[in-house]
């Protein structure tokens, strides 16, 4: 701490973590006025005063052929980061999901004595259990976002703080479908499909083809269907424009948003959506989904050779421990399995509204006032004076 500033450094990897910075950020504000806040951002992060030293889109890969292809640069970018935290320490690290990039780097200022926060548990649950020793030696505590993970770190002895979810603080509650059509001018009583093909521009490459082409078979089903695909970024939105070249449909009914990603899912009947956060956003909007995901035939390889420990991988399923909505994963996630099981679900209202109750409970659950419990775990890791004086403030 020098003259009276707290420094926080953070580093978020994607859209996601960014959402989830900001609101920590704007909580530790209000109990921190003199704190500082700098590392690695997106744009949400941005706008409440933080310091990005690197742009997030740089580490927002995932997938192991789609990592080594960009490694050069993601791994200069965590030397910078290293070299000038123990040249210049924080106060406090928060590494804000991202593990195969912030744990290293939290174990490097752990070993220095800086405290270290990794916000959003990684998912030993389901995969590569064996990181939780990594997690160990890295993290001073560990914020978990779902209520079944502490118990895995209580019984490593790892601190850990379960917060809930802070998109389940965020989002309404009840059903806003009507209010998100009236927002977006579509007819109340349209067939409405959201795509949601990912937030990273690699997500895109693999999917954007094939998200089109559901969307085509739909549409020859229903020709009055409207189709809703929010971006994130211009980048995002660019790559998606040259598939529906590529794919010959600029002329049909699908329409791209500049954000919006909650608004489209709100308004849509039935979601399409890649796998990530974004399921659980579809869930907590009570939404009837499915869910696919493509990488790099390598990287799926990879992947299956390490293998994992749950049949499913989309969040709502994890969390409701069974298949509760169908998944399409590499070689089975095909534009007539989608399109086929989308149609399926839009067309099965004792289905879809069985999936509403169970989300709006799910909701219930993860609604525990995420930001301000995170923002006090935080200030509990700081030096003791440090945290005296921001529980005075």
């Amino acid at each position: 701490m020098t003259a009276g500033v707290l420094r926080i450094a953070m580093v978020a990897g994607e859209a996601s973590g960014d959402l989830l910075a900001s609101q920590l950020i704007e909580a530790l504000q209000a109990r921190l006025p003199n704190a500082v806040f700098y590392g690695v951002g997106g744009p949400k992060m941005l706008g409440l005063g933080f310091d990005a030293w690197h742009p997030l889109e740089k580490l927002s890969v995932r997938g192991y052929v789609e990592v080594l292809r960009h490694y050069r640069e993601i791994a200069g970018i965590r030397a910078d980061l290293k070299r000038r935290l123990l040249a210049d320490p924080p106060d406090v690290f928060i590494g804000v999901d991202a593990p195969d990039f912030n744990l290293g780097l939290e174990k490097a200022l752990k070993q220095r004595g800086i405290a270290t926060i990794h916000y959003v548990s990684p998912s030993i649950w389901a995969w590569r259990g064996g990181r939780i020793h990594k997690i160990g030696a890295a993290v001073a505590r560990v914020l978990a976002l779902f209520p079944f993970e502490p118990e895995i770190y209580q019984k490593q002895g790892i601190p850990v703080s379960y917060v809930g979810h802070p998109l389940a603080d965020m989002l309404p509650v009840e059903d806003e479908r009507d209010s998100a059509r009236t927002l977006l001018g579509l007819p109340l009583l349209a067939a409405v499909f959201a795509l949601l093909p990912g937030s990273r521009q690699s997500e895109l490459q693999y999917m954007a083809d094939t998200f089109i082409k559901t969307a085509l078979r739909i549409h020859a089903e229903i020709p009055d269907a409207l189709f809703l695909v929010p971006l994130a970024t211009r980048e995002t939105r660019r790559l998606f424009e040259a598939a529906l070249h590529r794919c010959q449909a600029q002329e049909r009914p699908i329409r791209l948003l500049f954000g919006h990603a909650h608004q489209a899912m709100m308004a849509a009947d039935v979601v399409l959506v890649a796998s990530g956060t974004a399921t659980l956003e579809a869930a907590l909007l009570k939404r009837p989904m499915v869910i696919a995901y493509k990488m790099a035939p390598l990287s799926w390889w990879l992947m299956q050779r390490i293998g994992g420990y749950l049949p499913y991988c989309g969040l709502p399923n994890v969390l409701a421990g069974r298949f509760i909505v169908p998944e399409f994963i590499q070689d089975d996630a095909t534009p007539d399995n989608l399109a086929q099981a989308l149609l399926n679900l839009y067309a099965d209202k004792t289905v879809c509204d069985g999936l509403k109750v169970q989300f709006r409970a799910l909701h219930l659950q993860l609604r525990q006032n995420a930001a301000e419990k995170a923002a006090l775990a935080v200030i509990g890791c700081l030096p003791p004076l440090l945290s005296k004086h921001a529980a005075a403030s």
